[in-house]
């Protein structure tokens, strides 16, 4: 008797999270912030190297460099 009174609690918790919808915005909130996140990072990748240049070139000009 006690194993099937466990089985249906069992059942009624699987039901529940089923029709649950509370984790959907957590789902939503994570794929937001995968998304910027790749983002960024091709982002980065793309100016990553153009930004280097402007930082070397504000450095020797800082230094009193010609370049």
């Amino acid at each position: 008797m006690r194993l099937k009174s466990m089985g249906l609690f069992v059942m009624s918790a699987f039901q529940a999270l089923r029709h649950s919808e509370g984790g959907q915005g957590l789902v939503e909130y994570a794929l937001i912030l995968s998304l910027v996140s790749i983002a960024s990072i091709v982002v980065l990748g793309l100016v990553g190297t153009d930004i280097g240049d402007v930082l070397d070139t504000v450095e020797n000009a800082l230094d009193g460099d010609d370049g």
